[in-house]
């Protein structure tokens, strides 16, 4: 999944080693140009390299004409179906397998949506030394349990999935802001995320600047994470008169200890 694609993204997906052809949704959060005018050359190599699965594109009014304006000079005949998914409003957007898309409109200068990638919840954890003990071999009836069914033994002893499985554990919840002002009611679709990625272009001595531009400060992010119960925060779009982007950190650790800096080729694991 890519979430914006402004320019120069598919640069960076290869320097980084990332399969472009394994990219199967794309998620765009408003139509200023640097989180879109990635997709023209993005849509071209696909094409030239052949590619034969389907993509589906997600954004706001405006987008099926900006791509389909591009079209011409993109394809000579297009060699994979191309779902161009425009919508209005919070909702679920897609779902997948084991996986759900969620969108949250958010304050900015034009139509402009976070998203929230949340994982369905995962089975709990297995305890092999009870199933030992309970004579449950690895195999077929592990796998069972696992997924919640009863299982039967050779002694005719019932084993129930609650005897060796812990509690269901929450999925990997995901938080992309895009561009955002101040937008009331953002909380609930933040809450207790493993990790928000949150714009931050401003520091807080201006504050008056991100209101007007209806951009954020990190210090706004820093007490959105805090107030939500988010686990890390990840600060992005830093503007570019911040040469050293250290008094942005600086004062969003005031308010919030677990935050980072964004970094070309950052990866974060999560557990």
């Amino acid at each position: 999944m890519l979430f914006d694609c402004g320019e120069g993204a598919q640069r960076q997906l290869m320097i980084a080693g990332l399969s472009i052809e394994k990219i199967s949704n794309i998620f765009i959060t408003h139509m200023h140009g640097d989180h879109v005018l990635g997709l023209p050359g993005l849509l071209m190599t696909m094409s030239l390299q052949n590619r034969r699965s389907p993509l589906r594109i997600f954004g706001p009014i405006g987008l099926r004409q900006f791509i389909e304006s591009c079209l011409p000079m993109i394809f000579h005949q297009p060699t994979f179906l191309l779902d161009i998914q425009e919508f209005v409003g919070s909702d679920l957007i897609t779902s997948g397998k084991n996986y759900k898309v969620y969108s949250h409109r958010v304050k900015h200068s034009v139509e402009s949506y976070a998203y929230c990638f949340k994982e369905d919840d995962r089975p709990g954890k297995f305890n092999v030394e009870r199933a030992e003990e309970l004579g449950i071999k690895p195999g077929p009836l592990r796998s069972m349990l696992i997924r919640g069914e009863s299982v039967k033994l050779e002694n005719g002893r019932v084993i129930r999935p609650e005897e060796v499985v812990g509690p269901p554990r929450p999925g990997v919840k995901i938080v992309y802001t895009g561009d955002m002002g101040n937008t009331p009611g953002f909380e609930d679709f933040c809450r207790n995320a493993d990790i928000l990625i949150h714009e931050a272009t401003f520091d807080e001595t201006m504050s008056s600047q991100a209101d007007e531009l209806q951009h954020s400060t990190c210090v706004e992010a820093a007490k959105l994470a805090a107030k939500t119960g988010v686990k890390n925060l990840v600060l992005t779009h830093i503007s570019s008169r911040y040469g050293d982007a250290s008094i942005i950190l600086e004062q969003a650790k005031k308010f919030f200890s677990n935050v980072q800096i964004a970094e070309d080729f950052m990866s974060i694991d999560i557990f």
